[in-house]
């Protein structure tokens, strides 16, 4: 399947579709892994830092090997297909969760963006965030 990435900032608004994921998440750090390494958690993000290795697991896969978290999160996938080129897409979207009080980690993969947002605000983070499409 090939569909053309949106470049366009107007139109990525007027696409946007943000879908809550199932479940909770929690953001961990291991200082000396390597990519790869604690699969076991299943991660869904990986990121390398010069601090360690990041991960973003299933808050129950850390639960389960006692693994100490700051916050949980649920994901949200903006469902638009945005270029990794495409400019101000995230900016917009932080923008208008920033107004609510709503913390938005962000993370670009190749199709989509993805927005961890507190748990107890998500269902609020993805009213705000449709809210775009008839805004913009």
């Amino acid at each position: 399947m090939t569909v053309k990435a949106e470049k366009d900032l107007l139109k990525l608004l007027e696409n946007v579709e943000p879908v809550l994921l199932d479940g909770d998440f929690v953001f961990l750090s291991f200082e000396q892994a390597v990519y790869g390494e604690r699969l076991d958690l299943s991660p869904i993000v990986s990121v390398r830092e010069r601090e360690g290795l990041t991960l973003v697991v299933p808050r129950e896969k850390a639960d389960a090997n006692n693994l100490v978290y700051e916050s949980v999160f649920r994901s949200i996938t903006l469902s638009v297909y945005s270029s990794l080129e495409a400019v101000g897409l995230t900016a917009v979207v932080a923008g208008v969760l920033a107004e609510k009080g709503i913390s938005a980690n962000v993370v670009a993969g190749f199709h989509h963006d993805h927005v961890f947002v507190q748990s107890e605000r998500a269902k609020e983070a993805v009213a705000a965030i449709a809210s775009l499409r008839r805004s913009e």
